[in-house]
């Protein structure tokens, strides 16, 4: 590995020499004031800096060419300028106004990186530091916070993400850059990422296959790693986390250093739970978990390349429920059967710049290797995924107010089974990919478009005697797609943004639709593939409107997808191996709804923020059915403070949530309708300094009267198993 890290940087070092460009300026308030701790960021580059005392910034061995500067600070408008730096030393100033609701950040998982407000498409944005203060316990329960998001859920350890009612292979993950490849066709398998190690998710709601190809059909969560140190400063941090309800602990530390050239950190942590305790006081038997997880990245950066090579370690061991209420203790050693999940992600990013022009390569291996435990330690079903990913972006000259880019993606996978049960063959996937993109900027209105051919090929091998359980028979398959996307967005005055989308995605059938042949333990019903599947293509339209002044903003997002060829499982009537038998069919389905928000910031109540959302979503097949896994509507209400107390604490906030769940009455065939309830969470916290030390203190209280439920997506639903009842969460990180 050291051998294969040193020559891809050699590369850079060869090809480019090593410039001493450099960037510095003064940033101030309306008043003239210097602002101290402001971040200046180079996105691409991976590389920033903060202001001192007297508002100044420098930042050194920056490319000759165009780049983005990002400027960032609580309380104040986001800046972003692009400069070309023709000269070895360049001087910039900012003046900076204030803002009073959260920062305007720069969206990395559309092409052309702008600012929210710029950006053609609606991209919900969260800072994980923010989801962490919401008091959840995992990433997954983290981001259904998110309006328009939800989980499929196997008690607390295991979630599926859900976009607007579209799941599984139809919802893309991305983290460190990179699409992550871990058997996600299963509903018990979960995001297999880890909270600690990333900086924020972004939300794409609706089909992506411009930019990142089959599979992006719903939608896209796309997770940037954690940034690395300022130049010249080193930093190691300790995050403690305990969990009352699951007896639970979340240890994480990392370090981090950074030169004016290289960088380097590095992440470790571990998270226990014994079983989930629900509202009675019982434990629900063999939901206990344990999770390990390791990160590192070194990049290096000059006036012509910037690399960053990052490896992510993930290992989870996952009880799997079945008896419902049974064996009640605090262990945390899981029993049969379980799950041994382990996930080693290489992700290398590289830029290299021109003259007027740029050229963003990723590549990437993942590794998966996923085993399931019945009454041993020897695996009845152990399955090994290694998946290859290549994408390269040509970001053309800028011409005028148009902007360019020309891409090629594409992704070599090859899945073993080693045990006893198969699941599905072995095969191979290939896929390549070919885009180009343009976006058109005058005064407040901007025109996105986009173009893309697709080809995926999967080749799997025969096994088993045929028409026994177990057997599969050999396929052969190619599937193409065009897909195209088209975008505007305008501002009607200084307060009011339109955008108005319409883009189509593609999404080729998964192995386990195609080749399926046995009980599937994870639904209890014995599965039939179907290999004359067509591909999945659709198109979505989606209004958004944004209304924004000093102290109001209101947003409405409404969305209309059309899907052809939607797969799904019905049942035959039969039963075999004592379970009902399903095969695997295609009809045309329709998807609606949308999300509402507001939040107000009323004056001189400076201290007070009063949020509601609402988001609703309805499913239905071609014949009138509804159809399966659509999440209920929620009413989101969220009453929140945030204080400075001098000396002593800063950043504090305080916050009161009311999280309501609407029955789920629409449901499809083999489902069964939901209760609503409501759920009250409390949450305080911020930033204590004692003794010239500062620690960032968190305490929440979730489902704080205990209420008894069961979500509508949850699948231990069919046993009548209640969700977590109420737990406390208490946090401390500070610099060691």
């Amino acid at each position: 590995m050291k051998l294969y890290i040193a020559f891809l940087f050699s590369i850079g070092f060869i090809l480019f020499a090593q410039s001493q460009n450099k960037l510095s300026g003064k940033i101030t308030n309306n008043q003239k004031e210097p602002l101290l701790g402001v971040e200046v960021y180079i996105e691409e580059l991976q590389k920033g800096t903060s202001t001192n005392e007297n508002g100044d910034y420098e930042l050194l061995n920056l490319p000759n060419n165009a780049i983005k500067i990002t400027v960032a600070s609580i309380g104040y408008k986001t800046v972003t300028k692009i400069i070309s730096l023709l000269n070895k030393e360049t001087e910039l100033d900012f003046i900076l106004e204030e803002a009073v609701f959260k920062m305007d950040e720069v969206i990395v998982s559309t092409a052309f990186n702008k600012l929210q407000s710029q950006n053609v498409m609606k991209v919900e944005h969260e800072s994980i530091k923010t989801l962490q203060r919401k008091g959840t316990s995992t990433l997954i329960e983290g981001l259904t916070t998110i309006p328009g998001v939800s989980q499929v859920s196997t008690g607390t350890s295991i979630g599926k993400p859900v976009i607007r009612g579209l799941s599984g292979n139809r919802v893309l993950v991305y983290s460190q850059g990179v699409r992550i490849e871990n058997q996600q066709f299963g509903d018990e398998h979960g995001l297999g990422l880890n909270d600690s190690g990333i900086e924020s998710v972004e939300v794409i709601k609706g089909p992506a296959s411009l930019l990142y190809g089959s599979d992006a059909l719903g939608g896209v969560l796309y997770f940037t790693p954690e940034k690395f140190a300022e130049a010249n400063t080193f930093i190691a941090n300790f995050d403690q986390k305990f969990f009352s309800n699951t007896l639970g602990s979340n240890t994480s530390t990392g370090l981090k250093t950074s030169s004016d050239n290289w960088k380097f950190l590095a992440r470790g942590s571990y998270n226990t739970h014994s079983d989930y305790e629900i509202s009675n006081g019982d434990r629900i038997t063999n939901t206990r978990y344990n999770e390990t997880d390791f990160k590192t990245g070194i990049g290096y950066s000059n006036s012509k390349i910037s690399s960053v090579f990052r490896y992510n370690y993930n290992k989870l061991d996952l009880g799997m429920p079945e008896d419902g209420i049974a064996e009640q203790t605090s262990n945390k050693k899981t029993m049969y059967p379980k799950q041994g999940v382990s996930n080693h992600l290489l992700s290398f990013n590289n830029i290299l710049f021109f003259t007027n022009s740029k050229l963003d390569v990723d590549l990437s291996y993942i590794s998966n290797d996923r085993s399931e435990f019945e009454d041993s330690n020897i695996a009845v079903l152990q399955m090994k995924l290694n998946t290859f990913n290549y994408d390269a972006k040509y970001n053309l000259p800028k011409s005028g107010k148009f902007e360019a880019i020309l891409g090629i993606q594409g992704m070599h996978q090859n899945n073993e089974n080693f045990g006893e049960e198969y699941l599905i063959p072995d095969a191979a996937t290939n896929d390549i990919g070919f885009f180009g993109t343009t976006n058109f900027e005058w005064k407040s209105n901007v025109i996105l478009a986009g173009l893309r051919f697709d080809n995926r090929s999967i080749t799997s091998e025969a096994y088993g005697i045929p028409g026994e359980e177990g057997s599969f028979e050999a396929i052969d398959k190619s599937y193409n797609s065009f897909n195209a996307s088209l975008g505007y967005k305008t501002n009607l005055n200084d307060n009011l943004i339109v955008r108005l989308n319409a883009a189509s995605g593609f999404r080729a059938p998964n192995l386990a639709e195609l080749t399926s042949n046995g009980v599937h333990e994870g639904t209890n019903r014995y599965e039939i593939g179907n290999s004359d599947l067509k591909t999945e293509q659709n198109i979505q339209t989606d209004l958004n409107i944004e209304y924004n002044t000093d102290h109001f903003e209101f947003s409405v997002n409404g969305f209309y997808n059309h899907l052809n060829n939607y797969i799904y499982t019905s049942p035959t009537g039969e039963t075999l191996e004592n379970n009902d038998v399903f095969n695997y069919i295609q009809n045309d389905a329709k998807l609606y709804g949308g999300e509402i928000g507001v939040h107000f910031h009323p004056h001189p109540l400076d201290w007070l923020h009063i949020e509601s959302s609402f988001e609703t979503v309805t499913g239905k097949k071609q014949n009138g059915d509804y159809l399966p896994l659509i999440p209920a509507n929620n009413w989101n209400n969220t009453l929140r403070t945030e204080f400075n107390i001098k000396n002593w604490l800063s950043d504090g906030f305080a916050s009161l949530n009311v999280s309501s769940t609407f029955n789920q009455d629409n449901v499809s065939g083999f489902e069964t309708a939901s209760n609503g309830y409501s759920l009250v969470n409390l949450g305080i916290g911020g930033t204590i300094i004692f003794r010239k030390k500062t620690f960032e203190i968190n305490l929440n209280g979730n489902n704080l009267f205990d209420e008894s439920y069961i979500a509508h997506l949850s699948r231990l639903k069919a046993d009548c198993i209640q969700n977590i009842g109420r737990n406390i969460i208490m946090g401390v990180k500070f610099n060691l």
